[in-house]
């Protein structure tokens, strides 16, 4: 049995609206077992004795869409694999202070590993500080009260991500081995 966490993009902001005890429902109706939910923003834990990680994200993409009638962006990752991002830690020299926040972008492309660090967004208000094969390590830059709107220059990371402020992975990682 291996236990998932489902970060999904698209639930409950911008008017797509889903309460967290249907959303549990859709999981179980794939077939998937001991589905719970964390917080309102779409993060479920599930386990499956499915192995094939694309296929199971193809699943659950496809019968969002068809219950909720729109896309629902769905990152698969599992408990270790989230230990792991946060073991690494590469904010642990970088001051926060009340106009930055951490966050890990995550996405099912592979990221360009090749490309110079740190990378800064067209509007200098994103850092991109380090990355792994499919996680982009971001500072941003709250500026006058505002989250970032600027863009990382094109193929350095994907258009289909999720991203998770990083002092809510470790919420998420104790709630998914609770």
């Amino acid at each position: 049995m291996i236990r998932y966490i489902a970060l999904l993009r698209g639930i409950n902001v911008g008017g797509h609206t889903v309460k967290m005890e249907r959303l549990r429902e859709l999981f179980t109706e794939l077939g998937l077992r001991n589905v719970r939910s964390y917080i309102n923003s779409g993060n479920i834990f599930f386990d499956t004795d499915r192995t094939d990680r694309q296929s199971i994200q193809k699943d659950i993409g496809q019968h969002l869409y068809k219950a909720l009638g729109y896309e629902v962006h769905t990152f698969l990752r599992t408990p270790p694999e989230i230990e792991t991002i946060l073991s690494q830690d590469p904010f642990q020299n970088i001051p926060l202070t009340a106009d930055k926040r951490f966050a890990v972008i995550f996405t099912n492309e592979p990221l360009d590993t090749q490309a110079a660090l740190p990378q800064q967004s067209s509007k200098a208000d994103m850092d991109l500080v380090a990355r792994n094969p499919y996680e982009a390590f971001v500072v941003w830059h709250i500026v006058n009260g505002r989250p970032p709107s600027g863009r990382f220059a094109k193929g350095i990371i994907p258009p289909d991500n999720t991203t998770h402020f990083w002092h809510t992975l470790a919420k998420i990682l104790a709630a998914a081995n609770a």
